[in-house]
């Protein structure tokens, strides 16, 4: 047993067994801002999303976003794209934090 099982995902509604209001609220929002065309396509979406599953590495989403993404016309080339997209922002924020690093060393004398 894994303890992430693909087929938890259709478990997700479970969630909102105790306070039902919420997740019924949850639901209606994401519907809303995922389920259909606005500024964004559902395609571009689906990308963005697959792109933020891989950032914050949720393998349900993964699957989820992987799916939607070909069922709204995405290819896995822009799919592929889409998850470097998120690699290279990753980096990016970790590094630039190397900047904190640098003010406290200047502070603590161990940097010209």
């Amino acid at each position: 047993m894994n303890y992430y099982e693909s087929k938890d995902l259709g478990r997700f509604a479970e969630v909102g067994a105790f306070r039902k209001e919420l997740m019924d609220s949850f639901f209606e929002y994401y519907n809303k801002v995922t389920g259909e065309d606005g500024a964004l396509t559902k395609r571009e979406k689906a990308l963005i999303a697959l792109a933020v599953s891989h950032f914050k590495q949720c393998p349900y989403c993964i699957d989820a976003y992987t799916t939607q993404c070909l069922e709204t016309g995405a290819n896995p080339d822009q799919m592929t794209e889409a998850i470097h997209v998120a690699a290279a922002m990753a980096s990016g924020m970790a590094l630039v934090h190397g900047v904190q690093m640098q003010n406290t060393l200047k502070t603590l004398g161990a940097m010209d």
